[in-house]
Order: C-alpha cells, then sequence, then structure tokens
C-alpha cells in the first residue's frame, strides 16, 4: 500500500483514540498525536530531518476544527468573556505565528527533547493536579501580552492548544474556571490556526519534506486524525459520565511519562 495511504488509516485509528481521550480526560490531543506521529512516519518509511517539527504543525492543526467545536459550545453557554480578547488577542497571534520560524530554527532531535520533558511535565500535573491561587484582578495590558505571547509561544512550539497553561493563569487573575475554560477553548483555536499558518509559511521552501506536505503540515495524517477524532470525541464525553475518569487520568499519566521518558532517551 502506499505510505500515504498507510499513514492515512493509521491516523484514522490514531484519531479515534485521541478524540475519544479528549472527550473522556479532557486533555489536548498533541500530548498524544506528537509522538504518536514521531513514530509512524518512520515505520512506514516517511523520514526527514524535520519529522519533529512536521508532527507538531500536524498535531497544531488538527487542534482547529476541535477547539472551534468546543469554543461554539462554551459560547452557547456564556462561558467566554470576549472582552478579554482586546488585551490578550495579539499575544495570542504574534507568540503563535513566531512559533513556527522559532522551531525551524531547532534541531529536530533538540525540539523532540524539549517535547518530552513537556510531556513529563504535563503528565505530573495530570496526575497530582496543583490548585491555583485565585487572584482578584487581572494585570496590565502589558503584562497581559507578554504572558499571552510565550504562553502561545510554547503552544505552538509544542504542538497543543495552550489550554494547560492558559486555564491556571486566568484562574489566578480572578476569572471562574467556566469562564477560564471557555476562554482558553476560543484562545486555542487562534493559537491553532496562527501556528498552522506559521509553520506553512515557515516550511513552504524546506527541502525533502515528506510527499502530501503542505510546509510543514502533512496532509494525510492531518485529514485521517480529523475525521476520527471528530466522530468519537463525543462517545468519550458520554463516557467520561460513568467510567472512573480520576483513575483513569493517573493511568494515563504514567503512560505519558514512560513515552516523554522514551521520547528523552532517544
Amino acid at each position: 500500500m502506499d505510505s500515504l495511504l498507510q499513514v492515512f488509516f493509521i491516523c484514522l485509528a490514531l484519531g479515534s483514540v485521541v478524540g475519544f481521550l479528549a472527550g473522556l480526560l479532557g486533555i489536548g490531543g498533541g500530548l498524544i498525536i506528537v509522538p504518536a506521529l514521531l513514530y509512524i512516519l518512520p515505520s512506514v518509511g516517511i523520514g526527514s530531518a524535520q519529522i519533529t517539527h512536521v508532527a507538531i504543525a500536524t498535531s497544531l492543526a488538527s487542534i482547529i476544527l476541535t477547539s472551534m467545536s468546543s469554543a461554539v459550545a462554551h459560547h452557547k453557554r456564556g462561558n467566554i468573556p470576549w472582552e478579554l480578547f482586546k488585551p490578550i488577542f495579539p499575544g495570542i497571534v504574534i507568540g503563535s505565528l513566531a512559533s513556527a520560524f522559532v522551531s525551524e530554527q531547532i534541531a529536530s532531535d533538540d525540539l523532540q527533547q524539549a517535547f518530552a520533558i513537556f510531556v513529563v511535565l504535563m503528565a505530573a500535573q495530570m496526575a497530582f493536579p496543583f490548585k491555583v491561587k485565585t487572584g482578584s484582578s487581572l494585570p496590565s495590558f502589558v503584562v497581559l501580552f507578554i504572558i499571552s505571547s510565550l504562553i502561545a509561544l510554547i503552544a505552538g512550539l509544542m504542538g497543543i492548544g495552550g489550554g494547560v497553561l492558559l486555564v491556571p493563569f486566568l484562574s489566578y487573575c480572578g476569572l471562574q474556571m467556566r469562564q477560564a475554560v471557555g476562554f482558553s477553548s476560543a484562545t486555542g483555536m487562534l493559537i491553532a490556526v496562527s501556528g498552522t499558518i506559521g509553520y506553512i509559511i515557515a516550511g513552504f521552501d524546506v527541502p525533502n519534506l515528506p510527499e502530501g506536505s503542505v510546509g510543514f503540515i502533512y496532509l494525510p495524517a492531518l485529514i485521517g486524525i480529523i475525521i476520527s477524532s471528530i466522530l468519537c470525541a463525543p462517545i468519550g464525553v458520554k463516557a467520561a459520565s460513568s467510567w472512573p475518569t480520576p483513575v483513569l487520568k493517573k493511568i494515563f499519566a504514567g503512560l505519558l511519562v514512560v513515552v516523554g521518558l522514551k521520547l528523552l532517551l532517544s
């Protein structure tokens, strides 16, 4: 079978797992998609000196539709404080666009190591979540711009939506949790769109990328992941009401630690 079709069908299966776990555990798909693609692509003969960049960029692109769906749902429930976009929007766009060009300057192996460390840290947070002390007010425009830029930059470099970083920050600033999560879903869509544009531009003239790539975005993997993850996310949400999600979250965190260490040592 042609390698493009192989990747597509494998990523259909990957997307179903990503969507189900996202619905069940409320986790971002990037923590699953990036290490999975780092294994899948070379295993079917797709190699590139920028394979980590391809995996991260493709993961970020796959978040666009899922975060859009989440943002629409939160908007209908009145959970998104849109007035916050005025101070935070510029930093989110600049940080996420810049992430692609910063990523391009980092060697693939070094980027993989950074992602591995990030995965282990996120797994620790998932298994033993820390409680954020709630503040009373938002910081100044300048502080919001700097922090939102850094969050978007890190999210873009790691191929995630950024909610794992933005929600604690917004909670600290005094937002109710439902508003922090709702606003994070909207900014996650913005990070994904801006970051994806950045990765397409940054990878446009990069040689020896896999066939089927647009910039650093690998379309066969992206399409497979999107199709099945959208279909399986509602199943995960339904299962969350009856499955022991706190226990499963700790088990999954343990699996992430193993994955992160394997990436770190490989």
